[in-house]
């Protein structure tokens, strides 16, 4: 009997209602040869046995576990997003794909671009990325047959005689993934490649806003420097009339000593903003892949505010920012993992084969005639495992419920960060015009201090005082100009917007 005939045709019928079994509706013939030597087929009892066989089969599927599937994941349907944003007069239009150029700022441009070509981080991502996609092809090879072939020489050397012979040998090995189990867990693998590329996505978008922040705490460290360079030049002058009106004898020592501690007070502070332009400096250069060598050099003026923003609608945000979007792939993934550990209570059906030939000749080896070979099919049901497959179960549906929880709070805080940015902004536009109206009373209460206290009509201190408000007015102005800016950043970002 050359071989043994498995027809799954009958089976296929059985399991008819089992949407898992579907594969054996399907008309497939394995043919299993046992030894080529052995007689010819005359009897046939092994066939009368299979449809038994089938038979059992579909018995232990049915009895050991239901087909298991993922279920379906839909991001607005988990997630009770509002029909609109809370904050007051918050646009819904769709919001802009590109935010960069709404600064028309082509040094902040040049600077971004830099960032997102040379970041090293962004790199490291970049290569995690490919690692993951790798790794779903490795996990993919399992539905495939392994083959594998051995060429080799053997030579054995007897008290009596000395032989040599070529050899080429080749196994196959298959696993046929009849229930879905392995392409279950491919799937899940490539579900999270695809979480890694949202993670990349939201990594460049990240780096661009921390690129553009970067850059305007740059320009607003200049800004304070050049701030405090002038309010120093400013008491120099008073110094120099102070002194001059003591040695006159116009004025008390306790003034000059005054004025004197002022300056040294507001040359501290100078040097205090020329540290911070060093600081935010080599952070910008490490952003953009450089050497952190002090050497950016950029006294640009703060760019204005763009113009009010739209924030589009909330189910926008669950399928446009990149951390929910890999939430909801590596939540897909447990689910998918859950199918593939519920399959292992499954049946495997394996295929193994492995041949060769061996000769003195080099050019016998590849005579057909001379290749001898085997193929056998095998099936393997677990019965007891000291519960370890339901307890594989179990721990992976505790994963998919932590993956949907944290889903559900990175969702909530999305909607959070949305809603804070857009409030910001109209509580931060407000701030901004009470102190521009600030630094321009300042520096008039300046000018009017100086005269009186040039006719006698103030003590020094109010002039003092004077010169201190307007510096503070100022430096307020330039940090709150920058933290509007700094918080559309934060809106385009917490808004998925792209670059």
């Amino acid at each position: 009997m050359p071989g043994r005939i498995f027809n799954a045709a009958g089976a296929g019928r059985a399991c008819r209602l089992c949407p898992t079994f579907r594969w054996l509706n399907r008309e497939m013939t394995i043919k299993l040869p046992i030894a080529a030597s052995l007689p010819s087929p005359e009897t046939s009892g092994n066939e009368r046995m299979l449809p038994d066989l089938r038979l059992l089969i579909c018995t232990i599927m049915l009895l050991t576990t239901s087909c298991a599937t993922a279920p379906e994941r839909n991001a607005i349907d988990m997630t009770k997003s509002p029909p609109q944003w809370a904050t007051v007069n918050a646009p819904a239009n769709p919001i802009a794909t590109q935010w960069l150029s709404s600064f028309a700022d082509p040094a902040l441009s040049a600077l971004v671009k830099d960032a997102l070509n040379n970041n090293y981080d962004l790199k490291a991502a970049a290569a995690r990325v490919d690692s993951a996609r790798e790794q779903a092809r490795i996990d993919g090879a399992a539905r495939w047959p392994q083959l594998f072939f051995a060429a080799g020489y053997r030579r054995d050397a007897l008290p009596s005689s000395e032989t040599g012979a070529f050899e080429a040998l080749f196994t196959m090995s298959w696993e046929i993934d009849v229930w879905g189990r392995i392409k279950a867990a491919q799937q899940a693998t490539g579900q999270e490649a695809e979480a890694v590329a949202a993670d990349y996505h939201g990594a460049r978008l990240s780096l661009a806003a921390r690129t553009a922040q970067s850059y305007f705490e740059l320009l607003e460290a200049n800004l304070q420097a050049e701030v405090a360079e002038q309010s120093i030049k400013d008491r120099r002058t008073i110094v120099e009339l102070v002194r001059g009106r003591f040695a006159r004898g116009l004025t008390r020592g306790l003034d000059l000593r005054l004025v004197l501690t002022d300056l040294a007070n507001a040359e501290a502070q100078l040097a205090g903003s020329r540290n911070q332009v060093q600081i935010v400096t080599r952070r910008l250069e490490v952003l953009l892949g450089r050497y952190p060598g002090n050497r950016l050099k950029n006294r640009s003026a703060l760019p204005t505010p763009p113009t009010a923003l739209a924030a589009g609608l909330p189910s926008e945000l669950l399928t446009r920012r990149p951390d929910l979007i890999a939430a909801l792939s590596r939540l897909q993934a447990s689910d998918s993992r859950v199918e593939s550990a519920k399959k292992t209570l499954l049946p495997r059906i394996t295929l193994t084969a492995a041949g060769g030939t061996g000769s003195p000749a080099l050019t016998e080896l590849i005579d057909p005639r001379a290749v001898a070979w085997n193929l056998a099919m095998g099936l393997v049901q677990p019965v007891f495992t000291g519960g370890r497959l339901k307890a594989g179960i179990r721990l992976n549906e505790a994963y998919a419920e932590e993956a949907f929880n944290h889903y559900q709070s990175t969702a909530l805080n999305a909607f959070r960060e949305v809603e804070q940015a857009l409030s910001a902004e109209a509580w931060l536009r407000e701030q901004e015009q009470a102190l521009k109206e600030a630094v321009e009373q300042t520096q008039a209460s300046r000018k009017l201090a100086v005269y009186s206290y040039r006719q006698g009509l103030i003590e020094i201190l109010t002039l003092l005082d004077s010169y201190r408000s307007t510096l503070n007015a100022q430096s307020a102005h330039l940090s709150v100009q920058r933290q509007l800016l700094s918080n559309r950043i934060d809106l385009y970002l917490a808004l998925g917007g792209g670059v």
